[in-house]
């Protein structure tokens, strides 16, 4: 989350990763959702992912929300999650944390929402 996320984006967000397209189908194309296929969703807050090394030798975090935003909307997209019907595992907000899963992958994507 960044400093001017909000509650709607954060639902918009569930909303998205919820039906988002990313597992293959029977041919191989990725056309399935986490809903379609009956998938569970991890949910870990990283603020790291804003880290800027543009310059210098240490990253800059200065566009990650601070915590106080944040949580509330990791939070409420956990809520959102859940009410369409996810199961949603969490990490601990602020914590140091080692993560175990299967991946089915590799894919990564950066989702933006806008409200």
């Amino acid at each position: 989350m960044t400093h001017d996320d909000t509650e709607a984006q954060a639902i918009k967000l569930a909303q998205r990763l919820w039906k988002l397209r990313i597992f293959s189908d029977d041919e191989g194309k990725m056309n399935r959702s986490v809903d379609d296929i009956g998938g569970s969703v991890l949910i870990v807050s990283q603020f790291t992912l804003y880290a800027d090394a543009r310059r210098g030798n240490r990253p800059s975090y200065v566009d990650a929300a601070r915590p106080e935003v944040a949580e509330p909307l990791i939070e409420r997209t956990v809520d959102e999650l859940r009410t369409l019907g996810a199961k949603v595992e969490t990490g601990k907000f602020r914590a140091d944390m080692n993560v175990e899963l299967v991946n089915d992958g590799p894919v990564t994507i950066i989702l933006d929402v806008d409200a």
